[in-house]
């Protein structure tokens, strides 16, 4: 069973979501539209996005801080202006 990193609940719901070539984000002056990136905390990308959350404090359960070249790698796709 998983626990929450925070608040050590056992609340933890996944989700998963497809978005084909729909996604849309924005990040600092980059927007971004097309496929889920890789390397932003949205899963492995492509079409679909995976979140597992705590339902009692919030807390995304991810691995943060995502580096700043990390995140810019996922987004230097060519559907970014």
């Amino acid at each position: 069973m998983r626990v929450c990193k925070r608040c050590k609940s056992d609340k933890i719901i996944s989700l998963s979501a497809k978005t084909s070539d729909c996604f849309a984000c924005s990040y600092k002056d980059i927007t971004y539209e097309g496929y889920v990136p890789n390397n932003i905390g949205l899963g492995e990308g492509g079409d679909y996005i995976e979140i597992n959350y705590c339902l009692e404090c919030g807390q995304i359960q991810e691995e943060f801080p995502i580096i700043e070249e990390l995140i810019m790698e996922g987004l230097k796709e060519e559907n970014c202006y």
